[in-house]
């Protein structure tokens, strides 16, 4: 089979590997986990959409990962977790669908950063140029930026998953808990040059850039506020800055370890934990930290609490 062309229509998705004492707990707690990322993320979207107070480019290009939470945890939590109870020997999946997960998986992970670079944007310009704020970050900015972080990573990750989708396939395994493009070309017996090539290319530049351009922000905002000595700023700065960093770093953090252990085949037990959590940390956390840390958000969470 290793060095036949697969023509079927039909994968063996191998998913979570999980025992059958532990399936019920893990169902509760990934259940939980997706019902809290929709609630929070959509409740946190229109919260801001309705209060005209909270009509600010920070909050406004935070409803962009709380759409794309929405969207990423939909293409994989609900299939992930319908497959506990399912033997592994009859997770199946269509490769069409094999297909769109994969790549809104990638669309999820790529705009999230994009947005995050942006967002690092919107810090730099309200600190270091906060008399001029209001002029640079209108409206029509605000969604240019937001049409910008998108368009580009639907595109990328268009050419990404298109170079895989051309593939021939002799295999019909995909060893990970829901699907993604390196899984998808391991199918392959063809040369897969081109498709590394373009995918080692792709997240070079998308991590480096996100990287770059935050470090960058942040030195330089850091520079303000030393060479200020203006405790008011300082303060601003660091509430601010310091919901944008969380979020940042905990999806970095998550984004490297899923990235790294793709490159070590033994580690596979260890990949599988780091795309779960990829999946569930970053969409969970981001609505807590923006949710609880904003004062302006607090408040209104409380108000309508009571």
């Amino acid at each position: 089979m290793e060095n036949q062309t697969w023509i079927g229509d039909v994968l063996l998705l191998e998913g979570l590997k999980v025992t059958p004492q532990s399936s019920i707990p893990v169902f509760i707690i990934l259940l939980a986990v997706y019902i809290f990322i929709m609630v929070s993320n959509i409740g946190l979207t229109v919260l801001i959409s309705v209060e005209r107070s909270l009509h600010q480019p920070m909050y406004l290009l935070s409803c962009n990962l709380n759409i794309n939470d929405v969207f990423g945890a939909t293409a994989i939590l609900p299939r992930l977790i319908s497959d506990i109870f399912t033997e592994s020997a009859e997770r199946y999946i269509t490769y069409m669908g094999c297909v769109l997960q994969a790549y809104f998986f990638h669309l999820h992970i790529g705009t999230y950063l994009s947005v995050l670079m942006i967002m690092a944007f919107d810090r730099y310009v309200a600190i270091c140029n906060p008399m001029h704020y209001s002029d640079i970050m209108t409206n029509k900015m605000v969604l240019k930026l937001s049409v910008f972080a998108w368009g580009v990573i639907i595109l990328l990750v268009g050419v990404l998953i298109g170079l895989t989708a051309r593939l021939s396939r002799c295999r019909s395994t995909i060893t990970n808990p829901f699907c993604d493009n390196a899984s998808l070309f391991k199918l392959s017996c063809e040369n897969v040059a081109i498709n590394n090539i373009y995918g080692l290319g792709y997240t070079v530049v998308l991590l480096g850039s996100s990287l770059g351009s935050t470090l960058l922000t942040y030195l330089k905002i850091a520079m303000v506020c030393i060479t200020s000595n203006n405790r008011a700023l300082n303060s601003r700065a660091l509430q601010t800055c310091s919901t944008h960093l969380t979020v940042y770093l905990i999806m970095m953090i998550s984004g490297f370890s899923f990235v790294a252990l793709h490159r070590f085949p033994e580690l596979s037990e260890q990949r599988k934990m780091a795309s779960i959590v990829i999946m569930l940390v970053p969409p969970a956390f981001n609505t807590v930290v923006y949710g609880l840390q904003i004062k302006q958000i607090r408040h209104k969470i409380l108000l309508n609490a009571n």
